[in-house]
């Protein structure tokens, strides 16, 4: 039996082949067979798509390299942490599947930014011996998930930002620039990965922060605790989307990040008719300096206390004059209170 001719000949006609087959058809051991497959794939002759068990070979060209990657839509893999880069992981989903095959190049951008950037913070802030990736590519969407078993996004930030709890460091994570080792890292990479997603998720401790992007929302809700992060993003495969034009909205000319934007309804408590207060106005605040520009985005929120108004338009806008404070989603009472802030003296 030729058993190198059976292989060659049954990927010429089925476009790939599997170790597992050749097995059920000689009836041989799979360590005796997979010998066959590793002589051929040196000699040039055969290519790996995939790895161990889920792996499937196919003739060393082009066209049949192609159409079988076209066939591998998914991506699971669990890697050792330490040396880890995210450029080589995503070399090798590009290499072992057709998942980024035939996409525009605004969606190879976007996807090549976010994923890189989000298994870059697994990698350098987890202290997680072990990173999970999972890609996916299915009719309408790309999705990732980079998951991790370390310390935690939030408790992280916790820790090294001196503060109280999940919602405050949320809070900070929200404004971008914030990171834990500002030495290495500048901070964007979750803020802008957030707002070029369809969807995006972060899941962390006992809370999981959901945005949508196609409707212009997010959630934020209480779950059962996990172990360390897990992020999930997803873009449209057809999306229009093109990732310098956000990168535009929130850095200036020279490309530096200069520009937040502050969803305050986030921060409130007690439900959406209790007045923010003067310390949560600090809370949110805190850090803003870095920027150039600030939106504070005032959606669903009915209206804001004196004491808001007055620390973030009179005290820490007149502390930061060289910083503009900008506005929206703003509704009359809310309007009312930020025009009467400047004109407010010594208010407590």
């Amino acid at each position: 039996m030729d058993i190198n001719k059976l292989i060659i000949n049954g990927a010429q006609k089925e476009g790939t082949i599997t170790v597992a087959k050749i097995v059920n058809t000689t009836g041989f051991s799979r360590a005796y067979i997979h010998r066959f497959f590793q002589k051929l794939i040196d000699n040039g002759k055969l290519t790996r798509i995939g790895k161990a068990n889920r792996a499937v070979y196919t003739l060393s060209n082009a066209s049949h390299i192609r159409k079988a990657k076209k066939k591998n839509l998914s991506f699971v893999r669990t890697f050792v942490n330490k040396g880890l880069g995210e450029d080589a992981v995503f070399e090798l989903i590009q290499k072992e599947t057709g998942i980024l095959e035939g996409v525009s190049v605004n969606v190879h951008h976007i996807i090549n930014y976010a994923f890189t950037e989000m298994l870059n913070n697994a990698i350098e802030h987890s202290h997680s011996v072990r990173v999970k990736i999972s890609v996916a590519r299915d009719k309408n969407i790309i999705r990732f998930d980079v998951i991790d078993w370390g310390v935690g996004i939030f408790e992280n930030l916790i820790h090294h930002r001196h503060l109280k709890s999940s919602e405050e460091a949320i809070q900070d994570l929200l404004k971008g620039k914030q990171t834990t080792a500002p030495e290495t890292h500048t901070g964007e990479g979750i803020f802008f990965t957030r707002r070029i997603a369809d969807t995006f998720v972060i899941r962390s401790s006992t809370k999981k922060l959901f945005f949508n992007n196609i409707i212009n929302d997010f959630t934020l809700i209480s779950t059962k605790p996990v172990v360390g992060t897990r992020i999930i993003f997803t873009i449209a495969i057809k999306t229009k989307k093109i990732l310098n034009d956000v990168f535009r909205v929130y850095t200036n000319e020279s490309f530096e990040f200069g520009v937040t934007e502050v969803v305050v309804r986030l921060y409130q408590k007690g439900g959406a008719r209790e007045f923010i207060s003067r310390s949560q106005a600090r809370r949110i605040f805190s850090g803003l300096e870095k920027f150039k520009k600030i939106i504070l985005d005032f959606t669903n929120v009915v209206s804001i206390g004196q004491g808001f108004a007055d620390e973030v338009f009179r005290i820490w806008q007149g502390q930061h004059k060289d910083i503009v404070i900008e506005t929206k989603n703003a509704n009359s009472d809310v309007i009312f209170m930020i025009k009467r802030a400047p004109v407010m003296r010594g208010a407590k």
